[in-house]
């Protein structure tokens, strides 16, 4: 199990990038669009730099719902593979069987 607070300091970020989406959004793309004056876009480009920074979507890291673990993480799963190997044994996942030769 990983440690409560890494787990909760994910979260965090989970909530600030689903707040800042929209803003973050509309900020890159004035940046991006070179249609619009170097100034316009230079001033886009630090009102997102003061953005907190766990609101970027990169500083999220993809854990395990199961365990919290960071790392061997399925994405369609949503899960580790320690704990996809633990609920398989057990049966709880359907049509997934123990390999065996």
């Amino acid at each position: 199990m990983a440690k409560k607070s890494a787990i909760e300091m994910n979260n965090r970020r989970r909530r600030l990038v689903k707040k800042y989406a929209s803003k973050r959004e509309r900020l890159k793309a004035i940046a991006k669009d070179q249609s619009l004056p170097m100034e316009e876009r230079f001033a886009a480009r630090l009102k997102l730099a003061e953005l907190p920074r766990n609101s970027s979507p990169n500083r999220v890291r993809n854990r395990c719902e199961v365990s919290g673990r960071p790392r061997a993480y399925y994405r369609k799963l949503k899960m580790s593979r320690i704990a996809l190997r633990e609920l398989a044994s057990q049966g709880l996942i359907p049509g997934m069987v123990k390999s065996s030769w």
